[in-house]
């Protein structure tokens, strides 16, 4: 069944006053909330805290880096989300980008797609109440020795990964319940699903695909500015650069990376193609923007989870930011 979720927390809006969103947000047809984990807050609490204030939603911790934490730490933080939500609970993994493993926590950026597969592996036999032996070459690669989950959930989380590119497409689509994308649009779904065909399945349930949607409310150069920035900011990042390229806009982002290569970030900005901009982000009013929402859903997208920009320099409170979620959750 499709899905419409939501990231939390909201700028602006302190966690322990989140619960008013997120009961107006499930009232309005809102069935799953989702977080990350880079320099905000952690994946695993507001996750928590929403799943007390509204039961039924899905919890979606997309996604943790496999660097940054290890994996029997990773292996506890993803089955206390299973028993905060049993039945309801996704656990993603990703390798992060070099930004945040290697300048921000220090630890060496190698080998992502290694890491996030071998990861994996002793995760599925950890929560599966296994030793970590059990996955073989992988807790021998991560350097594990005798590694058993105290406390296995008698539901296990989704297991998730994020995926930027075909060969980490392909390890999900073999060995994870789900796949999570980011930074596509809609007619991107196709190219990233055939990337995995003829990839034999270890599991028996069909692979699951969510994909973040960011969502710009309004229209103008305020909302366009938003989405600008966003984009020189994260798609001159090496992972999500190559990401663009394998989805064929590589030419078109070239003039904006040269230009933030060298220092001059105002100019990179203003070198985004109207039309990748228009690709990657919804713009525009509630029902506008449920129009394109519905797009990824029709594409194969199991679960669309909405990432709201306020219009750049716009006065746009927690509340407003509810609303329009609302409003757009009611028209898809």
């Amino acid at each position: 069944m499709s899905q419409v979720g939501v990231m939390l927390p909201f700028d602006g809006l302190p966690l322990h006053q989140h619960r008013d969103a997120v009961v107006r947000l499930a009232d309005a047809g809102i069935g799953e909330v989702s977080t990350g984990e880079s320099n905000g807050l952690d994946a695993l609490t507001p996750l928590v805290l929403a799943s007390a204030w509204r039961p039924e939603l899905i919890l979606s911790a997309l996604v943790v880096s496999a660097f940054t934490r290890g994996p029997s730490i990773m292996a506890s933080t993803a089955a206390a989300l299973a028993e905060a939500a049993p039945g309801r609970a996704r656990f993603g993994i990703g390798a992060g980008s070099d930004r945040i493993v290697q300048d921000w926590n220090g630890i060496p950026f190698t080998k992502p797609y290694s890491r996030v597969a071998h990861t994996l592996r002793v995760l599925r036999a950890a929560l599966a109440g296994e030793r970590a032996s059990a996955a073989g070459e992988s807790a021998a690669a991560l350097g594990i020795k005798d590694f058993k989950l105290g406390r296995p959930p008698a539901v296990p989380p989704k297991l998730v990964v994020a995926a930027l590119g075909p060969r980490m497409q392909r390890l999900a689509a073999a060995e994870a319940d789900a796949v999570a994308l980011n930074f596509l649009s809609a007619s991107d779904v196709a190219t990233v699903l055939a990337a995995a065909d003829g990839v034999q399945r270890a599991l028996p349930d069909p692979l699951s695909v969510q994909a973040r949607v960011f969502v710009v409310p309004g229209e103008g150069d305020a909302a366009e500015l938003s989405a600008r920035r966003m984009i020189a900011a994260y798609l001159t990042v090496p992972v999500y650069a190559n990401f663009q390229s394998w989805l064929g806009r590589g030419e078109q982002l070239a003039d904006m990376q040269a230009a933030w290569d060298g220092g001059d970030r105002a100019k990179a900005v203003e070198l985004i193609p109207d039309a990748v901009v228009h690709d990657l982000f919804l713009i525009g009013s509630p029902s506008t923007c449920a129009q394109r929402v519905r797009a990824y859903l029709d594409a194969g997208v199991e679960i669309a989870t909405l990432a709201l920009l306020p219009p750049y320099g716009a006065t746009f409170t927690p509340s407003d930011q509810v609303d329009f979620l609302c409003e757009l959750a009611r028209s898809v």
